[in-house]
């Protein structure tokens, strides 16, 4: 960008204005300088900007910066109007945008009180007119004006840093690890502008940068858990961080990560549903604790409350599964396995084939009639499960023939005054439940 600022400086005497010094404010031609101040002046008062040009070209050339702020002020206005004027012409809009910048470098260097102001102002322009390929000047330019401005940046300059950020390391010029750095010293930045001045504008503004964070494909697990841990211990309980965790941990799969089972947790504490509770399920079963994974599933259920009963028939479907092939607590798998099917009739024919395998799978201590009673109790819910959904009728129906066959003989069963028919209650592993006496020739 900096190429023809020479050029144009010439052309406009600013090397005439740069060389002047200690020749008092008004440079050494004083009248001169006073006397085109006045004259453009007078037309930018009258917000007449093109027929101002020529005389503040004259002002520009015999002046110094320090003879008034206004003339770069003004000056960056005309600049801006011409610019737009040949946005056609790249080699002409080039020049114009370079002596932009150089009015900015000028009230930046002379005017010390208004450096903040100035190099946001430098920023703007920057991402308004730089040109393709200036993409590193312009990221080096916003990034030293939210290093002055803190708390004072404008809240679109974090988030085009960012942006910026993003498509150097898509062109090949920037790192990974230095993506990462761009993150933290955008979303800093964002974080003081909305403490100095909370909106809307800079929440919007924190998530665009967390957004852009997640597509730009650098954030592993490893660096989110960098990124996170120092907020979180921090300020555990802050729901606008603990939001943006999740999110972010789960868009990258990290959901190994013990920093996310604490945010889930600590989310859950404040904000209950039956679907953090079920998240906090999902999250303790993949790490084998059972008792914890059993207690948030069993929360999920009870928080559906009556509203959504549907859902808390497909939850309890699942802890059934889960207790049954994952927990070994087969009595609860059971209680859960009836209590869907009570819930929704549409899962009564999964939930009693999932009870009549529980029972067919039991090993049970006692005489002949006590280890085979449980198939009775299995053969009543495969069978209700065929009558419930008769796309399950075929795998109950090949379960029901493979059990009848361990039913007891009739002799086996007379021997305990048992008869067909009879009303038996059979209690195994836990498990309790009243059945019908059968036999087999």
């Amino acid at each position: 960008m900096k190429k023809l600022t020479i050029l144009f400086a010439l052309a406009l005497g600013f090397l005439a204005t740069v060389n002047v010094s200690a020749q008092g404010k008004y440079g050494a031609d004083s009248a001169a300088c006073i006397k085109y101040l006045s004259f453009y002046q007078d037309y930018i008062k009258q917000g007449n900007l093109e027929a101002a040009d020529p005389a503040w070209q004259q002002a520009i050339q015999l002046c110094p910066p320090t003879a008034s702020q206004n003339m770069l002020l003004d000056g960056m206005k005309i600049l801006r109007k011409k610019i737009n004027k040949f946005k056609s012409n790249p080699i002409r809009k080039e020049v114009l945008v370079d002596s932009l910048m150089m009015l900015h470098e000028m009230r930046i260097s002379t005017y010390p009180k208004y450096v903040v102001t100035a190099k946001i102002n430098k920023a703007m322009d920057m991402i308004t007119y730089a040109a393709k390929g200036e993409e590193q000047e312009v990221f080096n330019v916003l990034g030293d004006a939210m290093e002055t401005a803190k708390g004072k940046t404008a809240v679109v300059i974090p988030v085009r840093y960012m942006n910026y950020a993003n498509d150097l390391y898509k062109a090949g010029t920037m790192s990974a690890e230095e993506v990462m750095a761009a993150y933290n010293k955008a979303y800093s930045t964002a974080e003081l502008i909305e403490k100095a001045k909370p909106s809307q504008a800079i929440t919007d503004a924190k998530k665009d940068i967390e957004n852009l964070l997640m597509i730009s494909g650098v954030a592993s697990c490893e660096n989110l858990v960098e990124m996170f841990t120092p907020r979180f211990e921090a300020n555990p309980t802050d729901r606008y961080m603990l939001g943006n965790l999740i999110s972010m941990f789960s868009a990258s799969n990290c959901l190994d990560e013990d920093l996310f089972m604490l945010a889930v947790e600590e989310m859950h504490k404040m904000e209950s549903s039956h679907n953090s509770a079920y998240l906090l399920y999902k999250l303790y079963s993949q790490r084998n604790l059972a008792d914890k994974a059993i207690a948030y599933m069993e929360e999920a259920i009870a928080l559906c409350g009556d509203t959504l009963v549907n859902q808390a028939a497909d939850y309890c479907l699942e802890l059934g599964t889960y207790c049954f092939k994952s927990a070994g607590e087969d009595a609860k798998a059971v209680e859960a396995a009836k209590k869907a099917a009570e819930l929704n009739p549409e899962n009564a024919g999964r939930a009693y084939l999932l009870a009549g395998t529980i029972w067919g799978s039991q090993k049970c201590h006692g005489n002949d009639i006590e280890t085979r009673a449980p198939y009775w109790v299995a053969v009543d819910y495969l069978t209700k499960a065929k009558n419930a959904d008769e796309n399950l009728a075929a795998e109950a129906t090949n379960l029901i023939n493979q059990y009848r066959k361990y039913f007891p003989l009739k002799s086996e069963a007379f021997m305990f005054d048992l008869l067909d028919g009879a009303t038996y209650t059979v209690s195994c592993n836990g498990l309790r439940e009243a059945t019908k006496v059968r036999t087999q020739d």
